[in-house]
């Protein structure tokens, strides 16, 4: 029974170690954050893969889960969505959109990043790892604790210490507008997952081909936040990026050539933007250089060698 729960584990723990460490967020000497960031990214990742899978649906509905969590983390447990001070770095002074209380730009900023990097290249890598990648990992009793520790540790006692530290509370119609967007989103996922697909029969990328492609895409997309100074082309080149990504990864999947090889090069080629990003990256919390440089290097050479791991299990078990 260990043995197969052991994916949902190392995914409750790879799911934070992505969002925040390979990200350069959170430098290593810092490394004690993730327990306590476990239970709200690693809780979220766990829950939603056991969803689509008991479901029987597909990576479309696992990416439309993935933006529900990044909602419901910054619009309720951090409300950086709306905090106009958020971490002092005034982050939605750009793109402000006065009607909604929202920075553009910070929006599907934040949002691409949980979506893609917090849950999505997790999920995906861990059930490249697996020799189950498409059933249940867990039992009843299983489910029960992660679910737990998501909603009484990660999303309660996270929202509780957010607020000690920052009085700030959005208002009453932002969290009904989190509130519809999230059960949008959810019930889209259900009507993604339920829609009979009918495989295509034509060629598909090579492995490394769609590896290339995740890598340039998602680095593309960090370029386009890192240097383009008016917000509103900012967000437009995010977003379309967004749609070209989605396009390419629907159109492909469809693809009866499409393996698990070609989804685990995909998010492997995503996480090594995570990897190049970190070092110009400036950590959220003190840390000398070269503290940070040498955490950086393990992270990254841990993610380096998760993507590895993928890629062997997966050419074994996934081809």
């Amino acid at each position: 029974m260990l043995k197969r729960t052991l994916p949902a584990l190392g995914l409750f723990f790879l799911a934070p170690l992505v969002a925040e460490f390979v990200l350069g967020n959170i430098p290593i000497t810092a490394l004690y954050a993730l327990l306590m960031l476990a239970p709200l990214y690693g809780g979220g990742a766990v829950l939603i893969r056991e969803l689509v899978r008991r479901r029987g649906w597909g990576y479309p509905s696992m990416v439309l889960l993935a933006l529900a969590y990044g909602v419901l983390e910054e619009g309720v447990t951090t409300m950086s969505l709306f905090n106009p001070n958020y971490a002092d770095l005034r982050l939605l002074d750009p793109g402000y959109l006065p009607a909604l209380g929202m920075g553009t730009p910070w929006t599907v900023f934040v949002l691409g990043l949980h979506t893609v990097w917090s849950i999505t290249v997790p999920i995906v890598l861990m059930e490249s790892i697996s020799r189950r990648p498409r059933e249940p990992w867990l039992g009843k009793v299983g489910l029960s604790v992660y679910g737990v520790l998501f909603v009484l540790v990660g999303v309660v006692a996270t929202t509780a210490f957010a607020i000690s530290n920052d009085p700030f509370v959005a208002a009453p119609a932002q969290f009904a507008g989190v509130a519809v967007a999230i059960v949008v989103l959810v019930a889209l996922a259900a009507w993604v997952g339920n829609r009979a697909q009918a495989q295509v029969r034509s060629g598909v990328p090579a492995v490394w081909l769609a590896g290339l492609s995740g890598l340039v895409l998602s680095s593309a997309w960090m370029l386009a936040n890192d240097l383009i100074h008016n917000a509103w082309i900012d967000a437009a080149a995010m977003l379309a990026i967004d749609v070209l990504g989605a396009i390419l990864l629907v159109t492909w999947s469809r693809r009866t050539g499409w393996t698990q090889r070609h989804s685990m090069a995909a998010a492997g080629g995503a996480l090594l933007t995570y990897v190049w990003h970190a070092f110009p990256e400036s950590p959220i919390f003190a840390a000398s250089k070269t503290a940070d440089l040498i955490g950086n290097a393990v992270f990254a050479l841990i993610a380096v060698g998760v993507i590895a791991l993928a890629a062997v299990k997966s050419r074994q078990t996934h081809s």
